[in-house]
């Protein structure tokens, strides 16, 4: 027998844009841009590590990461944030994780109880949003309450809730800089945020796997926060991954940092499920968190990308540049009309921003007037595209 819970997960955003296209002969060569996949050169010492540590895939790996791993990502947090020395412990505070993902589903097994007081635990989801989310709340037993996101509130979600909400509120995912639209919390908001969660025994869940590609500014993370209100890492956990930083999707490597008693009933729970990163794997992952170079390159990379879209784009489709991440959020009146339409004219694909929202029930959608369309081929496939684009988009009815 099928769980019933799982009966309430819609399909997919990617089987729905699937089932959206099916029997539609693309206009062009394809260009997906529909899913974030990086397509950057990873750096090339990463093959040479996994090699030179080959011989250690006959031994079993430790579920929270070696000691090199977690020192490694620690150095990093402290670098990246400017944490005072020795805010981040290793040992107690980060586990290695196989692909952020991992940790987003699993974490609220450990944080969401099976009530409330006498009711069912909420956990708080920003709309739109990345659909491991939505699972991981009803795969939790806890009910998934949607809070709006769109150009009026700067894209983050309103931290003005009712009592009764907060009252029954397990957990708070949030992510900085956001998919789809880019926007990063700041300072400001994070503490805002963080003092919620301390003063109703809430986590807050911080998805900051965008946070070191942007164009401007380097964006605010929780951990600053945090050090600005202290230093204690007291119901904030954050995840990272390497998969956009260092174009290395395929490595499915990451940890989570924070609370460390939060921390030690996760690993916990990993000793049951998860699937721990390999000895060759935590080694070329720890080698390139102490790397910053080849950031600095990618995001150049992403930072030409821009400029190209804002030059096509201009101020149509209501073009802006977002304050992190490789996604552009365009407002083109309609997401599925748009997007059989790019397929069937052009052969690009991109995702209706609809089906990344959580509205139903006749709420309305605040993310059904959007396409989100993820520049991470080569500069001059990402301008081919984006040349298209302006061309089909106000023949589809694009304003």
């Amino acid at each position: 027998m099928l769980n019933p819970r799982f009966q309430k997960l819609a399909p997919s955003p990617f089987a729905r844009l699937d089932a959206l296209l099916k029997g539609i002969a693309p206009g062009a060569d394809p260009i997906a841009m529909s899913i974030g996949e990086p397509q950057h050169a990873p750096p090339a010492f990463v093959a040479e590590v996994l090699n030179d540590n080959a011989h250690l895939l006959g031994r079993y790996p430790p579920v929270a990461g070696t000691a090199e791993f977690r020192e490694a990502a620690a150095a990093w947090l402290t670098r990246r944030y400017g944490l005072p020395a020795g805010m981040i412990e290793p040992e107690t505070h980060i586990t290695s994780l196989s692909g952020t993902r991992e940790g987003l589903f699993m974490m609220p097994q450990v944080v969401v109880p099976e009530l409330r007081g006498s009711r069912p635990p909420a956990v708080l989801i920003p709309d739109p949003f990345y659909h491991t989310y939505a699972g991981a709340v009803v795969a939790a037993g806890a009910e998934p309450v949607y809070l709006p996101c769109h150009r009026e509130n700067g894209f983050l979600p309103d931290l003005d809730l009712a009592p009764g909400l907060l009252e029954r509120c397990a957990a708070f995912y949030l992510c900085t800089p956001a998919n789809p639209h880019g926007a990063a919390a700041g300072m400001d908001y994070l503490e805002k945020l963080i003092g919620l969660a301390r003063q109703h025994d809430f986590v807050l869940l911080a998805d900051e796997c965008y946070t070191e590609i942007y164009t401007g500014i380097a964006p605010a993370g929780v951990l600053q926060a945090c050090a600005r209100m202290g230093g204690d890492l007291a119901s904030v956990v954050a995840f990272h991954s390497l998969s956009k930083r260092s174009n290395v999707p395929g490595l499915r490597s990451g940890f989570a940092v924070g609370d460390a008693a939060l921390m030690e009933a996760f690993i916990g729970l990993r000793r049951y499920g998860s699937a721990a990163a390999s000895l060759p794997v935590l080694a070329a992952a720890a080698a390139l968190w102490r790397d910053d170079a080849h950031v600095e390159g990618n995001r150049a990379l992403y930072r030409e990308k821009f400029d190209a879209a804002e030059r096509i784009i201009g101020n149509r489709f209501g073009f802006y540049r977002p304050d992190g991440g490789f996604f552009l959020w365009l407002d083109v009146g309609g997401g599925e009309t748009a997007a059989r339409a790019l397929w069937a004219g052009a052969g690009v694909r991109v995702l209706p921003g609809g089906y990344m929202s959580g509205a139903a029930n006749g709420q309305a959608n605040p993310a059904a007037p959007y396409i989100r369309v993820a520049l991470v081929h080569d500069t001059a496939t990402v301008e081919r595209a984006l040349h298209a684009m302006t061309e089909v988009l106000p023949q589809a009815g694009a304003p």
